[in-house]
């Protein structure tokens, strides 16, 4: 019995779902025909985000899983782990030095999106994907049907790994992502290293996350040599146009942060200053209502931000994909390799405990991010005032059951700490 599976959408989570499905099938005389339908034109490597921190449960497992570690330790940048936690005042309440290899590490090794992307993609067989195929519609016969004029259909199995806006997600809800109320810009700066050497040590080759008064600037070292910054702040819904500036043009929006942050630290500020025009974009944060969950829809299911869309604030969107594809592929090659012979029904069967599964865990992450994200922008006098709370909230899952020994900790040197400074 041969499988035909749909995959919608070549990000982390379709890629690493087909190579996990490939990788890890054991029964040759059984064929899996897996294909991923992808709406950009051709790949594009260059134009995918900033950097991501994956982590040993979720993310890192997946790589392991998929046959991927050596070829990711190649990629991974351990001094990416350096982090300052801070405020408008540049005061930095936490300050970690990044490793310089996998032993020291705290296991949270960086890697830009773009290179996630492209290892994963590089990793499958030739002509898996087909660009330029954009989804349009999924007819209840399990049809797709595609901005080209393309349709096809008898799956087996359609997976929505298709995003934010996903196509395949009216299928089985009726949920649409909703604004969380924190919008801003994305800039960067190109070869800082050479061209704004006090930033570049600023950064120190990790991350700056400064936050206060409902607004933030972050900046993360990316492997090229360039900064990744962002600008995030509370806003309406309506801001780019009620905001009195062209959003795109690049002078106009560095002079509205130089407003908007005018009591920051100059070098904080400064980010945003130096940054190429042409880099600047704006951003609208959406998110999927937390414990996002649907009636089991055989022969379709999410995952990613298609099942469980989130704000970045916990770093966790970009792991719980992987976590997805992980558990996904493995709930389809136990149907597919099942000693009593591979069925449609042993399929949907394990795709609905897959699911069942997935909502507990999404929710939790999901709650997790949003009161990260309420904890820098929506409580006064942040970062001083929640500090450990925060701390605390982002190592919980990394502790597990330790953390009622370490909670106390954590709350003790904030309070000294603040005795201090």
């Amino acid at each position: 019995m041969s499988l035909k599976i749909a995959i919608i959408g070549a990000g982390p989570a379709g890629c690493m779902l087909a190579r996990l499905l490939i990788h890890n099938s054991t029964n040759p005389s059984q064929q899996l025909n897996i294909t991923i339908f992808e709406g950009e034109a051709t790949p594009n490597f260059r134009s995918q985000g900033g950097t991501l921190d994956l982590h040993e449960k979720t993310g890192l497992l997946a790589v392991r899983q998929a046959g991927l570690w050596d070829d990711f330790r190649k990629l991974a940048r351990y001094d990416g782990e350096a982090m300052k936690i801070a405020d408008k005042n540049f005061l930095c309440y936490l300050n970690m030095s990044g490793a310089s290899d996998a032993k020291a590490t705290g296991g949270r090794p960086e890697i830009d999106r773009p290179q996630l992307r492209e290892l994963l993609y590089r990793s499958m067989p030739e002509n898996i994907v087909r660009w330029g195929h954009k989804l349009v519609q999924v007819d209840e016969d399990q049809t797709l049907h595609f901005a080209n004029g393309y349709s096809e259909g008898g799956f087996d199995l359609i997976v929505g790994a298709d995003g934010a806006w996903s196509r395949v997600r009216p299928v089985v809800s009726d949920e649409k992502p909703f604004y969380s109320g924190v919008a801003g810009h994305a800039f960067s700066i190109p070869n800082a290293a050479e061209n704004h050497a006090e930033l570049y040590r600023l950064v120190n080759r990790g991350s700056i996350f400064s936050f206060s008064d409902g607004k933030s600037i972050m900046a993360q070292q990316m492997s090229d040599g360039s900064i990744s910054i962002g600008t995030w702040s509370v806003r309406p819904h309506d801001w780019r146009t009620t905001c009195g500036i062209d959003v795109h043009n690049g002078q106009a929006v560095k002079e509205m942060a130089k407003r908007e942050f005018k009591d920051w630290d100059e070098r904080l500020v400064r980010f945003t200053q130096v940054a190429d025009d042409t880099s600047i974009s704006p951003r609208d944060l959406y998110m999927l209502p937390i414990g996002h969950a649907w009636k089991h829809h055989r022969g379709i299911t999410l995952i990613g931000d298609a099942a469980h869309l989130m704000t970045p604030f916990a770093g966790e969107g970009v792991n719980l994909a992987l976590k997805d594809s992980l558990a996904l592929s493995e709930a389809i090659l136990s149907a597919f390799t099942s000693t009593a012979g591979p069925s449609k029904p042993k399929l949907d069967e394990a795709v609905a405990a897959f699911e069942a599964e997935m909502f507990v865990q999404s929710t939790k992450t999901q709650q997790l991010t949003f009161d990260m994200m309420n904890h820098m922008y929506f409580t006064p006098n942040a970062p001083r005032v929640n500090i450990a709370t925060y701390v605390s909230r982002a190592i919980d899952d990394e502790f597990g059951v330790w953390m009622w020994l370490v909670r106390p900790l954590v709350y003790s040197y904030f309070f000294l700490f603040k005795l201090i400074w």
